[in-house]
């Protein structure tokens, strides 16, 4: 790590005197030069905001962190050429080359932008002032805190062991919460949680007076009065989306009791009587034909605007891509039986995001989800947390069941969906697995969903059908650490 760190301070760090010219390779409106960076509000607003545009890269959520690699370890996809492109994803052979170079890719990534909010954090120090006054100190800061938690807890969830008893004290990833060269030791999952759980509730205590999103709501539309900088709320790791992550970060600890009740506080704030925060997507926008809503993206809680998105779907997804290339839940045709598997009821507005395409060569069901729609809803939306995972957390930790099942059915009516009533706990948990599938397609949840519960049965990747389900060998839900990484250390 010691030479990635090197590299990325070298891109970042003006404060150790590095000769660079440049913080962060993104879009040329957010470059700057060291003498700019961190003298005026603008230059800790345009450092936060290179950081969110770089995790909208494809190493990171733009791809393989979202509709690529990590989906295709969910079993997600109908992969059974050994050709395909994503075939030793599917069968877990992470001693492939282009396997190793993709997980090398989201790690390296995924550290150099902590890196990064460690500088943003530091030179925020641990007041306002003139430079940085509120509410810009603590919205900078805390949403600072939030990303360096939010990477370093999927860095866990990805390369780290199943979160059991006998597993959380094994060395796992290091958390890096300070600048340096210095090379941190790897922490164990528990040490590791206990860090992530408190940058976020450092970040929420920072964001909790001065985030407009508890005021104002997500101020989709731009300032009448000035500049942008604290409007669009949901492009930016906010008050409520940091009490999700949360309230996602105990569940993966199996700490139910403090999962339930940041579910049920942030519920209770943002669905009361006299707010709604994120509304349900309603009925004409989720089936409009012409520009239909098809991320729900009033429920986002939290997204990355990736202006690239439609990359993304032409590179994974349209319907012209050799079969070999293209994710897909057919044979390269428009036979259906996968996608139906997964849907109990025809009228789910999710089964919407499967449509029958063609290029004028090819006819095919194509996922469509992410297909570019001119001012279409959330076009440039990646979503990152929703509101339908807060409601699942609460109806898989409630320890009354029929209190459980009210959550679980809210998001069934939601999607336009018949209410079940399962008979107990344990059809509600398989009910429960059903719909994150159906939910997250695309959002790489998904995969950590199977490993925090240790499945030993998924969806077969191999088969028309998702069944007959396919045995998963534990030990395949963690990826070896990066060989960059490992040098480093040996």
């Amino acid at each position: 790590m010691k030479k990635l760190y090197k590299t990325i301070l070298c891109i970042f760090l003006s404060i150790l005197s590095v000769s660079c010219n440049k913080w962060v390779d993104v879009k040329p409106t957010d470059r700057l030069g060291e003498d700019q960076l961190f003298t005026d509000k603008e230059g800790y607003l345009k450092a936060l905001n290179g950081v969110y545009v770089e995790l909208a890269s494809s190493n990171l959520y733009g791809q393989n962190m979202s509709s690529g690699a990590i989906d295709v370890l969910a079993q997600y996809y109908y992969l059974n050429s050994s050709v395909h492109t994503y075939y030793n994803y599917t069968t877990f052979v992470y001693t492939d080359a282009n396997v190793k170079i993709t997980f090398d890719q989201i790690w390296k990534k995924a550290y150099e932008l902590i890196a990064n909010c460690n500088v943003i954090i530091e030179k925020c120090g641990n007041a306002p002032s003139d430079v940085l006054p509120e509410p810009y100190y603590s919205i900078v800061k805390g949403e600072a805190l939030a990303l360096r938690a939010m990477l370093h807890f999927d860095m866990l969830r990805l390369f780290g062991p199943i979160y059991t008893e006998a597993n959380k004290n094994k060395p796992a990833i290091p958390y890096v919460n300070k600048t340096g060269y210095n090379i941190e030791p790897l922490s164990g999952s528990e040490q590791v949680m206990e860090l992530v759980s408190g940058d976020i509730k450092s970040a929420m205590n920072l964001l909790l007076n001065t985030d407009p999103v508890r005021s104002e709501g997500v101020r989709n539309g731009a300032n009448p009065a000035g500049p942008n900088d604290l409007y669009y709320r949901q492009y930016r790791l906010n008050y409520y989306a940091a009490k999700a992550l949360l309230a996602r970060a105990y569940l993966w600890q199996a700490n139910k009791t403090q999962a339930l009740i940041q579910a049920e506080e942030l519920l209770s704030e943002v669905q009361s009587a006299s707010k709604t925060v994120f509304p349900y997507v309603t009925f004409a926008s989720a089936t409009s034909v012409d520009k239909p809503d098809r991320v729900f993206s009033t429920e986002v809680m939290f997204s990355l605007y990736n202006i690239n998105r439609y990359q993304m779907y032409t590179k994974l997804f349209e319907v012209n891509l050799p079969v070999n290339s293209k994710l897909s839940f057919t044979a390269g045709d428009v036979n259906e039986e996968r996608i139906n598997s997964i849907y109990d009821d025809a009228n789910d507005y999710r089964r919407r995001a499967w449509q029958n395409a063609s290029s004028g060569v090819i006819t095919a069901t194509t996922n469509v989800k992410f297909a570019d729609i001119v001012d279409g809803p959330g076009r440039y939306m990646m979503p990152l947390i929703r509101l339908s995972e807060v409601l699942l957390i609460a109806a898989e930790c409630h320890p009354d069941l029929p209190t459980a099942i009210s959550y679980f059915n809210k998001l069934r009516t939601a999607r336009n969906c018949v209410s079940l009533n399962p008979a107990n706990r344990t059809l509600l948990n398989t009910e429960i697995g059903k719909e994150y599938r159906r939910e997250m397609l695309g959002e790489g949840q998904q995969f950590f969903f199977y490993k925090r519960n240790a499945y030993q049965s998924v969806p077969n990747h191999a088969t028309l059908r998702i069944t007959p389900e396919k045995t998963m060998v534990l030990v395949n839900y963690t990826p070896p650490l990066p060989d960059s990484e490992i040098s480093q250390r040996n």
